[in-house]
């Protein structure tokens, strides 16, 4: 019963940090002092990603799945409707790319829906990127 409430504590925190404004974000600590993920196996700074986009081929929550993102042109998702902007900016999701959209997605491409703060930590920036490369 801890597990789920642990679980239910950090999906809602990572639904309220969605909300536009960065959070701090805290690793959760089990019995024993190590330190895990509560994402099964995404590292802790996935988990505001978790909030609007699912990891599963095709299913879209707010915003398009994840999977298999890294390596596709910006805006080649099936199944979701992407803005203009986001279409015609040729981006090319790479290590690059990513690292700069996820510092700030509107700064990035203008009239994108993406309503994201940003990351400002380039450390959760590379592991969100290196989770993204797994993917597939």
């Amino acid at each position: 019963m801890v597990f789920k409430h642990g679980l239910m504590v950090a999906a809602l925190t990572m639904m309220l940090g969605a909300c536009g404004k960065a959070q701090p974000e805290a690793p959760v600590s089990p019995p024993g002092g190590a330190t895990q993920s509560p994402l099964g196996g995404a590292p802790v700074a996935f988990g505001i990603c978790l909030s609007c986009h699912s990891v599963k081929p095709g299913v879209t929550v707010v915003g398009p799945s994840l999977f298999g993102v890294y390596g596709t042109r910006a805006g080649d998702v099936p199944g979701y409707a992407f803005t203009p902007d986001l279409k015609a900016s040729g981006l090319v999701w790479n290590d690059a790319t990513l690292d700069k959209w996820l510092t700030s997605p509107v700064a990035m491409v203008p009239g994108t829906r993406m309503g994201y703060a940003g990351q400002p930590d380039p450390a959760r920036r590379a592991a969100i990127i290196a989770y993204l490369k797994t993917l597939h």
